[in-house]
C-alpha cells in the first residue's frame, strides 16, 4: 500500500479513480448539490441536505469535502468538461461558441454560486482556486487559437481573449448587468477580431 495514499484527500482520490463506487457517489453528490443550489440558492445548501438528496451518509461528504464551499468548487471544476464543443474551423465561430458556452455556464441556475465557491479563499487561502478557474477557462480557448495558428494565421493572444471576451462576461454576469446575451457575446468577438 502506498503511504501517500493515506494522506490523499477524498477529492483527489475521486478525481484519480474514474469509476466504481467512488465515482457513483461523487456523481450522485454533484447532482444533488447542483439541484439544491438551483432550487434553494447556494447560501441555503448544507452538507446534510446534499447527503440526503444523494442518498449517502453525511459523514461521506464531511470526509471528502469538509465544507459546502469545497463541494461546490469541486462541482464547478468537474462541470467544465461537460459538453465539450468541437472546433468548426472558423476563428470567429469557434470563439463565439466557446464564449457562448462560458456565458451559458455562468448563467445557468447556480452558475455564479459555483464560480464563487471555486474562487473563495476558504477553499484555498493561497488562491489556487482562482488560478485553477483561470486555467480551466483559458484551456477552453487555447485549442481555438492553436488551430488558427496551425492554419497559418495570426490569432489574437490568449491574454487578449481573456481580457476582451472572458473578463467582460464574468463581470456582467456577476453583477447582473442586463443585455448580457448571445448578441453581446458576438459583439465582443467581433470587436476583438476587428
Amino acid at each position: 500500500m502506498d503511504v501517500n495514499a493515506e494522506t490523499e484527500t477524498g477529492t483527489e482520490a475521486a478525481r484519480r479513480r474514474p469509476g466504481g463506487r467512488s465515482a457513483r457517489v461523487r456523481a450522485a453528490v454533484h447532482g444533488a448539490a447542483t439541484a439544491l443550489v438551483a432550487e434553494r440558492g447556494a447560501d441555503q445548501v448544507t452538507l446534510p441536505a446534499v447527503a440526503q438528496r444523494a442518498g449517502v451518509n453525511s459523514s461521506t461528504l464531511y470526509r471528502r469535502w469538509g465544507t459546502v464551499g469545497a463541494l461546490l468548487a469541486d462541482v464547478a471544476e468537474s462541470r467544465d468538461g461537460e459538453d465539450a464543443l468541437p472546433l468548426v474551423g472558423d476563428l470567429r465561430a469557434d470563439l463565439e461558441n466557446r464564449a457562448l458556452r462560458t456565458l451559458e455556464e455562468l448563467s445557468r441556475p447556480g452558475g455564479i454560486a459555483f464560480f464563487r465557491a471555486e474562487v473563495a479563499s476558504d477553499v484555498d487561502e493561497r488562491h489556487a482556486g482562482m488560478r485553477e478557474c483561470l486555467r480551466r477557462v483559458s484551456e477552453r480557448f487555447v485549442p481555438v487559437l492553436d488551430a488558427e495558428r496551425e492554419r497559418g494565421a495570426s490569432p489574437p493572444s490568449l491574454e487578449q481573449v481573456l481580457d476582451r471576451i472572458v473578463a467582460p462576461l464574468y463581470f456582467r454576469v456577476v453583477f447582473s448587468i442586463p443585455g448580457t446575451d448571445e448578441a453581446y457575446v458576438r459583439g465582443l468577438v467581433a470587436e476583438l477580431l476587428g
